[in-house]
């Protein structure tokens, strides 16, 4: 898994766990971390959030290029 998978991954997981928190608990923890929600540290941290998943799209892919190549 190359370095960058892993960072979208995490911050998948990061944006997960997020809204996790705001569904159950009205509590938005990046804006808490970085001063709010319309603070530009939070929202650089959303549209990296929003990039990873757009990055994560082609690991849908990936998995059936590593199973071609095995057979």
């Amino acid at each position: 898994m190359r370095i960058i998978d892993r960072i979208a991954l995490f911050l998948l997981v990061v944006g997960g766990l997020n809204w996790g928190l705001v569904g159950l608990f009205e509590f938005d923890l990046v804006a808490w971390l970085c001063g709010g929600s319309e603070s530009v540290i939070s929202r650089i941290v959303y549209v990296l959030v929003a990039l990873s998943a757009l990055w994560s799209i082609s690991l849908f892919f990936k998995h059936n290029e590593l199973l071609e190549t095995e057979s």
